[in-house]
């Protein structure tokens, strides 16, 4: 068979034939009377063993070696290509990604898109300065499109730097609580700290939406957060949640304060007070923990706290007691 018709055939063209032979990757097996290049069908099966090979990103110097070399063993090489090929896909999905990015910031000229690209690289600076620098600077003309700022902020470990992205997260309106809400399922604890900690700091309603479904999280620091973030926004379901709080002792200080805020409704206030009366007669065993609930009556108002603290400065336990007896000249004085 001559050169043109293998071209044909196999789809190689007649140029690639010549250079795998100047190379000694084919050799045609004969020449024909007026000297052309006669292909046997061995040769044509090596032409189809060279491209298999190329298809799977072998170079033309290892794929001579793969065909010639009996003592060759191909383990080696495909491990090679399976870990060349990750590292090819991991720096092309980062190109992608980052091109999305700079789509999403519709830059109005070439200008707008240096300057995203210079914002999205000081994100990724290991200066703790220089990541504040862009975070702070984000809302500008030109913002830094929400999926870096959640990325940046998800995996921030400085706390300025943190709290620096989640306030360009905050004036970034609710593009981003979606994404926060995916970083709750993280199965990294401190990612999922820093997602809650963000919706915390998110205004409208659907972050509330999102921080009322955390309080059915697995993980207790992200319901804790939760929590705290509702009842400052007034939400009065979250009360249990603030209560186990304060006789975990997680967070206990903020959490009774977040009850006295939702106390400042009179009926929620005789609520609150009787579900810590509740506790501190059933649940609490503990001396910490019924010293905690005691100290939580401080700032709930009316009446019902107020007996709560008058049955409690008759308690057995003598702290409870003498703690519950000055917060009742405390409320006396007042």
């Amino acid at each position: 068979m001559l050169i043109g018709e293998v071209a044909r055939r196999s789809g190689v063209s007649a140029r690639m034939l010549r250079h795998y032979e100047s190379l000694g990757l084919v050799r045609p097996s004969g020449r024909t009377g007026s000297g052309y290049r006669e292909y046997a069908g061995e040769d044509i099966q090596r032409i189809f063993h060279i491209e298999s090979l190329r298809s799977l990103g072998l170079s033309l110097r290892e794929i001579g070696r793969a065909l010639d070399d009996p003592g060759f063993t191909p383990s080696t090489l495909v491990d090679d290509l399976i870990d060349q090929t990750r590292e090819r896909i991991a720096t092309e999905t980062e190109l992608l990604t980052r091109l999305h990015r700079i789509h999403a910031a519709e830059p109005a000229g070439w200008e707008d898109v240096l300057q995203v690209v210079a914002l999205l690289q000081a994100l990724e600076s290991k200066s703790a300065d220089t990541r504040q620098r862009a975070a702070l600077s984000s809302a500008g003309v030109v913002p830094v499109p929400v999926e870096a700022l959640v990325e940046a902020t998800l995996s921030e470990t400085e706390p300025n730097v943190a709290g620096a992205l989640r306030w360009a997260l905050a004036r970034s309106g609710d593009d981003g609580t979606a994404l926060l809400a995916e970083g709750l399922r993280s199965p990294v604890a401190a990612v999922r700290e820093r997602a809650v900690r963000s919706l915390a700091e998110l205004p409208g309603g659907e972050a509330t939406a999102r921080l009322r479904d955390a309080l059915a999280n697995s993980d207790a620091v992200v319901r804790g957060h939760a929590a705290l973030a509702l009842g400052t926004r007034g939400v009065v379901d979250v009360v249990p949640t603030l209560i186990d709080m304060i006789v975990e002792g997680r967070n206990d200080t903020d959490a009774a304060d977040a009850l006295s805020v939702l106390a400042s409704d009179a009926g929620t206030a005789d609520r609150i007070a009787s579900r810590l009366a509740d506790r501190l007669a059933h649940d609490a065993t503990e001396a910490p923990a019924r010293g905690r609930l005691t100290q939580a009556l401080a700032d709930i108002p009316g009446a019902r706290a107020s007996r709560a603290l008058v049955e409690l400065s008759r308690d057995v336990d003598r702290a409870v007691a003498l703690t519950a007896a000055y917060l009742l000249q405390l409320r006396d004085v007042r």
